[in-house]
C-alpha cells in the first residue's frame, strides 16, 4: 500500500495542509471551499466547544460570549505554554488548545483523503524564537508533541522558505538560483537555494539549499507599529496625568497592540487603575476611551481595525478607520505615508536577514536569478519595493502566498516518507 503523508502550514495568521497521495499534491479544503484557514479560535460560553478560522472571528466580531485567540503560534517555545490561560472560568493548557485546533485541520484532510494520516511533515520557521537555541528548541519539541497527540506517527519538520522553494520548484525550466522569502503574521524567514525540477527527484537536498537566516519579524508588528503610531494615541497613548504631567502607564497600549497579549488585559486591577488615572487625565476623552476598550473586552476589535487598515494601506494612499464599536461617529484617517513611517524600523531588519543569508551563502544580490515572495506581508507596498530594491536584475514570483508554503511541505513529504513524485493536481 502506498504512503499518504501530508503537509501542515500551522502559520501565526493563517494555517493550511496539503495531501501527497498516491505521489499527486493538492491543497485539501480547510474551511467550506478555502484552501487557507485563519489560525483562529473562539471558545463559546457555556460549552467550550471550540469555533475555528472565519467562523470564530465572525462569532467574536459578533459579540458572542466566549473567548477568541489568534497568533497561537507566537506562544510556543515561551513560558506562556508552561503557565497557561483561563478560557471561560476553566485553566487550559496552550497545547491543549492548539492541538485542538491541528485536529481540526488533521481532520479535514483524513477526510479528503478517505484515510487516517500517520505521516505529517510540519513546517517551522527558521527561528520561533530569536538568539535563544533552547527556546527554538523546546518549540519545535512541543509541536511535536501536539502532532503525536492528535495522530501522527511519523513526523518530520521542514523550514517554512525551504517548502515555499520546493512549491515552486516544479513548475520550473532549467536551473535557478533563488531567495525564497518567507513573510508571514509572525516571522521572516529566508533560504538561498538552487532549484531545479530535475533536482527534485534528489532525496538529499542539502548540497543545494546554501543559506537559511530568520527573524521574528511580521505582520503581526506591522499591525502594532500601525496600531502605536496612528490609533493608539487616539485612546489616550502617551497623554499625561496629575500635578506632575506624569506620561501614563504604556504597557497597556503595548499589549493591546498585540494579537496574543490582548486577552491577559480585562484584569479588575487594570480596569481600577484606568478609572483612577482618569480621574487626573489631561485628555479625558482619549483616555477614557482606553476604559471603555477594557470594561467592554473589546481589544481584539481595535486591533482587528489596525489589520483591516494594514491591508486597506495597500491598494490606497489614505484609509479612514472606522471606531464607532468605541465612540459613535470616530474615524481616524490613516495615511500610507505614516503606516510606512512606523513600520521603517521593521522593515530594515527584515532586509538585514535577507542580506545575511546572501552573505551566508557566499553569493551576491546579482548573482539571484528568482525571488520566491510567499507570506502575506510580502503584499505591504513598502516591503515589494525594499525586494526589488535589493534584487534589481531578478525575477520576482509571488503566485500561491498563503499556500505555497503548505504544498512544498506535501513534496517534501513525498521525499521523506518514500512516495514517487507526480505531477500536481
Amino acid at each position: 500500500m502506498t504512503t499518504l503523508s501530508c503537509g501542515i502550514d500551522f502559520g501565526t495568521s493563517n494555517s493550511s495542509v496539503a495531501l501527497a497521495n498516491q505521489g499527486i499534491i493538492s491543497l485539501v479544503p480547510v474551511e467550506n471551499t478555502h484552501a487557507t484557514i485563519p489560525s483562529a479560535l473562539f471558545f463559546p460560553q457555556p460549552d467550550n466547544r471550540p469555533i475555528y478560522g472565519r467562523q470564530a472571528i465572525d462569532t467574536f466580531f459578533a459579540r458572542k460570549p466566549g473567548r477568541f485567540m489568534r497568533s497561537l503560534k507566537r506562544v510556543l517555545g515561551t513560558s506562556l505554554m508552561k503557565n497557561g490561560t483561563i478560557v471561560n472560568g476553566t485553566m487550559m493548557n496552550f497545547s491543549v488548545i492548539i492541538a485542538a485546533f491541528l485536529r481540526h485541520i488533521k481532520e479535514k484532510a483524513d477526510a479528503t483523503a478517505g484515510h487516517t494520516l500517520e505521516h505529517v511533515v510540519m513546517g517551522r520557521p527558521v527561528h520561533f524564537i530569536d538568539n535563544n537555541p533552547a527556546a527554538d528548541a523546546q518549540a519545535q519539541d512541543e509541536l511535536r508533541a501536539i502532532a503525536q497527540r492528535i495522530g501522527f506517527r511519523h513526523i518530520e519538520f521542514q523550514f517554512e522558505p525551504i517548502a515555499a522553494a520546493f512549491a515552486h520548484e516544479a513548475r520550473l525550466t532549467g536551473e535557478k538560483l533563488a531567495i525564497v522569502a518567507d513573510l508571514g503574521g509572525g516571522t521572516s524567514d529566508f533560504t538561498v537555494i538552487r532549484l531545479s525540477r530535475q533536482y527534485a527527484r534528489k532525496v538529499d537536498r542539502s548540497s543545494d539549499i546554501l543559506a537559511n537566516t530568520g527573524i521574528r519579524v511580521g505582520g503581526n508588528d506591522f499591525d502594532k507599529d500601525l496600531s502605536l503610531a496612528a490609533i493608539m494615541p487616539e485612546i489616550g497613548y502617551r497623554s499625561t496625568y496629575g500635578d506632575k504631567k506624569l506620561e501614563v502607564p504604556l504597557k497597556p497600549f503595548h499589549d493591546l497592540a498585540e494579537w496574543s497579549k490582548v486577552n491577559f488585559l480585562y484584569t479588575p486591577k487594570l480596569i481600577m487603575q484606568t478609572r483612577q488615572l482618569l480621574h487626573q487625565s489631561h485628555d479625558k476623552t482619549r483616555y477614557g476611551r482606553l476604559l471603555k476598550v477594557l470594561e467592554n473586552e473589546t481589544g481584539h476589535t481595535l486591533l482587528a481595525t489596525a489589520e483591516t487598515a494594514k491591508m486597506a494601506l495597500t491598494d490606497q494612499e489614505r484609509y479612514a478607520a472606522p471606531f464607532a464599536f468605541l465612540e459613535e461617529g470616530l474615524v481616524i484617517p490613516i495615511e500610507r505615508e505614516r503606516f510606512e513611517t512606523a513600520i521603517q524600523g521593521e522593515v530594515a531588519k527584515i532586509s538585514a536577514s535577507a542580506r545575511q543569508c546572501l552573505q551566508e551563502a557566499g553569493v551576491t544580490n546579482e548573482a539571484i536569478d528568482l525571488v520566491i515572495l510567499t507570506g502575506g506581508t510580502t503584499e505591504v507596498p513598502l516591503v515589494q519595493t525594499e525586494f526589488k530594491k535589493l534584487f534589481p536584475k531578478a525575477a520576482i514570483a509571488d503566485e500561491n502566498k498563503l499556500s505555497s508554503v503548505g504544498l512544498g511541505l506535501a513534496y517534501d513529504s513525498l521525499y521523506k516518507f518514500g512516495q514517487p513524485a507526480r505531477a500536481e493536481s
